[in-house]
């Protein structure tokens, strides 16, 4: 008989959890019960995310309209400075204008990665924070440890026993 919250636990009552679950509140699971669970579902670990690497970071700090605008300006303005004739120390001074605007851009994007490198390592530093500890009931009592490798490590160190 399926229940309205059979896959919704965050939403069901306890009852219905439990149920669900086969599981029992006195009990707990037993050490069979969480291998074979471990085996059909895999670890209870969220998987880590790999970070961007430093080409996409870069290309990124491109993809802002604004930025694309000065990147056409630039252009215009090293165009104009090409065909602009004149003599050679004024043809000089018509490429520092579109140099600037380049310049300007490549400090942005310098800055920008940085800051997202700098953002990315302070989230990294908060999930390391986070525990990975907690406290469940196995065959009637309670355990206390790692989510997913203390219990690996324990289970395959007490069948060599």
């Amino acid at each position: 008989m399926a229940t309205a919250h059979e896959e919704a636990y965050w939403i069901a009552t306890a009852g219905e959890t439990i149920s669900g679950l086969r599981t029992s509140l006195s009990h707990g699971l037993s050490r069979e019960e969480v291998d074979r669970r471990r085996e059909q579902y895999g670890t209870n670990e969220l998987q880590k995310e790999p970070g961007t690497p430093l080409w996409k970071l870069v290309l990124s700090q491109f993809d802002d309209m604004l930025v694309k605008i000065l990147l056409a300006a630039a252009l215009v303005s090293f165009v104009l400075a090409y065909l602009e004739e004149g003599s050679a120390e004024e043809g000089i001074r018509a490429y520092i204008e579109p140099l600037v605007i380049l310049l300007i851009l490549v400090l942005n994007a310098i800055v920008g990665v940085w800051q997202e490198s700098n953002a990315e390592k302070a989230l990294d530093a908060l999930k390391e924070l986070q525990s990975e500890h907690a406290k469940v009931l196995r065959d009637g009592k309670l355990v206390s440890g790692c989510s997913s490798s203390s219990s690996s490590a324990s289970s395959s160190s007490s069948s060599r026993r």
